[in-house]
């Protein structure tokens, strides 16, 4: 993927360094060994696309003071909060040992110890979407339930090779989309713009969410072991069929036939290969692709419904940008 930012304005290394140093802050408490859990994988680096995505949303009207940028900074942390913690109990459940190149927390310290962890940064990112009102704080509940039946709408159809393509869909609306839809709509609220504004900042973050997914998606499939960092179709060897899979089996003919007599089950490294060779000879990548190009029109047109800015320049720019990375 390309490694130019995302939402970038002209002030973004400065947002970033501010944007990890009061995330590691929030996490830091009395007690060594709980902060040193909690921070695990936020010293471990990533994008911050989330609090990134809220601080620029907050500036759709125009350049946002101090105060402003520190509680849209707040809220966006909140929001990759929720994402870190649940990036923890999906590790326990997944069994996984190694996440942004270094051992999870389950792998390093136990699954009672990770879980624990994650619940600890669900209820800071709360705590903080507390200190930004009400509105805030309801809405960070409601999407952390969002996740939950996104992650629990995944669960159910896990290894069946028959998952009906809404599934999909809705479960990385929950999954994923969500929080980019939060952390946008977050921006809004905090810099105090009208509804219809913050009403069209939550439709860009939906749809920016679904993009990013289904790229992510189509990178686990198209991407080399080497450029992932991690084996390809891991989704397939877990039995998540994503939109690329899915769509080689609607296509049906030999391929489908293929394909279909190797799901349903986990696949060892030969197996996978076969799967793999077999959804990135056909039709079923360049199917998905349509399906996010879909999204990228979606949140374009978001967009025009915000005031002209740098800020809404950049988010006009982020999803094709995401889409290119491919």
């Amino acid at each position: 993927m390309s490694s130019a930012p995302l939402f970038a304005l002209p002030s973004h290394a400065a947002l970033l360094e501010r944007i990890e140093d009061a995330l590691k802050a929030s996490v830091r408490t009395p007690d060594a060994y709980l902060s040193e859990i909690a921070s695990h994988l936020i010293v471990a680096g990533g994008k911050r696309l989330r609090p990134v995505l809220t601080v620029v949303a907050a500036q759709v009207a125009g350049p946002a003071d101090d105060e402003l940028r520190e509680r849209a900074i707040q809220g966006g942390i909140s929001c990759e909060l929720v994402q870190t913690g649940s990036l923890y109990h999906d590790d326990v459940m997944d069994e996984a040992d190694t996440r942004r190149g270094v051992d999870t927390v389950n792998a390093k310290w136990g699954n009672l110890q990770a879980i624990l962890a994650g619940d600890f940064l669900l209820a800071r990112a709360s705590e903080i979407a507390a200190s930004l009102g009400t509105e805030v704080a309801g809405l960070l509940a409601r999407t952390i339930g969002r996740l939950c039946e996104g992650q629990i709408e995944e669960l159910r159809h896990t290894y069946n090779s028959a998952r009906p393509e809404a599934s999909y869909l809705s479960s990385i609306s929950g999954k994923t989309a969500s929080l980019y839809s939060t952390s946008a709509r977050i921006g809004g609220i905090v810099a105090g713009l009208p509804r219809p504004a913050i009403d069209a900042l939550t439709e860009y973050g939906e749809a920016f969410g679904m993009v990013f997914q289904i790229v992510d998606d189509l990178l686990d499939i198209t991407a080399t072991d080497e450029q992932l960092g991690k084996p390809a179709g891991h989704d397939m060897v877990e039995g998540v069929y994503t939109l690329p899979v899915l769509r080689t089996l609607q296509a049906g003919g030999v391929a489908a036939v293929e394909l279909l007599a190797l799901l349903g089950k986990p696949l060892d490294q030969a197996e996978r290969d076969k799967a793999l060779s077999i959804v990135r000879s056909n039709d079923g990548p360049a199917a998905a692709m349509l399906t996010a190009q879909e999204w990228v029109a979606r949140a374009e047109a978001s967009c025009e419904l915000l005031p002209p800015s740098a800020a809404t320049d950049a988010l006009h720019a982020a999803p094709s940008a995401l889409l290119a990375s491919l």
